[in-house]
């Protein structure tokens, strides 16, 4: 159902895309994963270390529209690059992706089927130097063609781009690690900046979408609540895309819950949200004369 929805949303949505925007020629997807604690009393098929349980929800998120695009649910334990491993995605299609990934024969995976990734670079990773550019870009403090050490002796070892950059607003030195060696240095840190939007995503869901606290304990009924949750964000997402008030999120959420015993038009509702309800009468609706005449 979740899939098929989403099917739905990508037709009928005409969002602008931040693939476009960044100048990329395919989508630009990130990934990642949140962990869901669980009581290990009661949910003690959901392993994660010896006294706590937890499930961890794997993301993939498509950034025209903020759409989660892929989804898979796991048991605690499991370390995300064993679901990034298993992932196929279109040549062309540039993906982004925190240093809890970091794996680097999926590194050369990646780079082999065509798909670009921008991460950020380990402080201890070893490396060798092939070419040094002119760092072009402000922020931009150094750029840097490399192979990494370990993949060196191998003749289809994949060329990397190590780029040091500074963010002024926080005042830090970023290492960011990417197989596109040809895009500007300044929109690859803009490609990293761009993977913040999974974490809005995933404080949205636990905030206003309740899968903290379960209705059953077996690891189909929880699976069950999270893909129901999944569901709703999309339709939620749907609706706050299509509305040309200037929905946030939270905001949209909160407030269709208290319009949910209300006799409205839903399209009508998102563009005036504060015009009142329709006052109806028996006559207007036959479920309505209905209800008032039960006993």
């Amino acid at each position: 159902m979740f899939h098929q929805l989403l099917v739905d949303c990508q037709k009928r949505l005409g969002v602008a895309k931040a693939s476009a925007k960044l100048g990329l020629p395919g989508k630009l997807l990130s990934l990642d994963a949140t962990v869901i604690d669980l009581c290990a009393a009661v949910f003690d098929w959901a392993q994660f270390r010896t006294t706590k349980g937890a499930v961890k929800l794997h993301l993939l998120l498509d950034h025209g529209g903020y759409l989660p695009c892929y989804g898979v649910i796991t048991e605690g334990k499991v370390h995300e690059i064993q679901v990034a491993r298993k992932l196929k995605l279109q040549r062309g299609t540039m993906l982004v992706f925190d240093r809890g990934y970091t794996d680097y024969d999926w590194f050369q995976q990646l780079t082999e089927n065509g798909v670009h990734f921008v991460t950020r670079l380990k402080d201890n990773a070893a490396y060798i130097v092939v070419e040094k550019r002119k760092p072009q870009g402000e922020g931009v403090l150094a750029d840097e063609i490399i192979v990494l050490e370990k993949q060196a002796q191998s003749d289809t070892a994949p060329f990397l781009r190590r780029i040091r950059y500074r963010d002024n607003v926080d005042e830090r030195e970023l290492m960011f690690l990417t197989n596109h060696l040809e895009l500007p240095a300044t929109t690859t840190a803009a490609i990293y900046k761009e993977r913040w939007q999974i974490e809005l995503l995933f404080k949205a869901l636990k905030q206003n979408l309740r899968i903290k606290t379960f209705v059953g304990t077996t690891a189909n009924a929880l699976k069950t609540q999270i893909w129901t949750a999944l569901i709703a964000l999309l339709a939620v997402k749907f609706l706050q895309l299509q509305a040309k008030f200037p929905w946030s999120l939270s905001r949209l959420i909160a407030l269709l819950r208290q319009q949910l015993f209300v006799y409205r038009d839903l399209w009508r509702w998102l563009e005036s949200p504060f015009e009142p309800p329709v006052q109806l009468t028996e006559d207007d609706s036959p479920q309505l004369s209905l209800a008032l005449a039960a006993p």
